[in-house]
């Protein structure tokens, strides 16, 4: 094989090939007598064993060790090992593919694609014009991205609140707070119900401590006005209080 031909192969440059015989990871093969090198299959299981090892996030330095390591073993072995390598790969992308066909089966919020089980939970609830549900609805599909394999059991949590039709009140209850400052007498009570509010299923993604300290308590403090942001606040709080009677019972 020629260096293109090993390169196509492999599935890396003919670049990368001259830059691994550069720095001494893959010796150069014989020349013939035109000068072209001359491939063997061997040094193409090597090729992709560097390629392999770099993909995974070794530095060169670490990948001449592994392959120093290898140095004694059969062909066979390391043949099979790229085979079971290979397999892995195929299935990890099968696995990203059948999630991205579940993803884009959902139905879009704001152009972005939802899971299954937030966009049940978003169809379930009523509609509405309140200001503060649309930007609630953009922090679930917001939360549906950081929650993994809980978010599921959350929005599945949030089912009977989502068709409660006291909720809607709630929300227009702290539209009305929009101006309001932060010593506001509605606040406390307003806070109270919504805490009261969010099923105890919820509370499994709630981390203890303080919740505001969190990447997406910081999210959703900060994109409220004073005073809804002082009920988002008393609400968090009193969430993780549960969270962590929850935990010491």
């Amino acid at each position: 094989m020629r260096i293109g031909e090993i390169a196509a192969l492999v599935g890396v440059t003919s670049r990368a090939v001259r830059h691994y015989h550069h720095v001494g990871l893959l010796p150069e093969p014989a020349r013939r007598a035109n000068g072209y090198r001359a491939y063997t299959v061997r040094d193409a299981v090597l090729l992709a064993r560097i390629r392999r090892l770099t993909e995974i996030g070794l530095s060169l330095d670490e990948v001449r060790d592994v392959l120093a390591d290898d140095a004694g073993r059969e062909l066979g072995e390391v043949l099979a090992e790229l085979d079971a390598d290979l397999e892995r790969q195929e299935r990890e992308i099968r696995e990203r593919r059948q999630g991205l066909a579940v993803l884009l089966e959902a139905p879009l919020a704001s152009g972005v694609p939802l899971s299954p089980a937030l966009a049940a939970l978003l169809e379930r609830a009523p509609a509405t014009t309140s200001p503060a549900a649309a930007k609630d609805r953009e922090h679930l599909a917001l939360l549906d991205t950081v929650v993994d394999e809980a978010g599921a059991a959350v929005f599945a949590a949030l089912l009977p609140l989502a068709e409660d039709p006291g909720v809607i009140a709630l929300y227009e209850r702290l539209d009305a707070l929009e101006g309001a400052g932060v010593d506001d007498p509605r606040i406390a009570p307003l806070a109270a119900e919504l805490a009261a509010a969010v099923p105890d299923g919820v509370l499994a993604v709630i981390p203890e401590g303080e919740p505001s300290a969190t990447g997406f308590g910081r999210v959703l403090l900060d994109d409220c006005p004073p005073a809804q942001r002082a009920v988002v606040h008393r609400v968090m709080e009193e969430l993780s209080e549960r969270v962590r009677r929850r935990g010491s019972s």
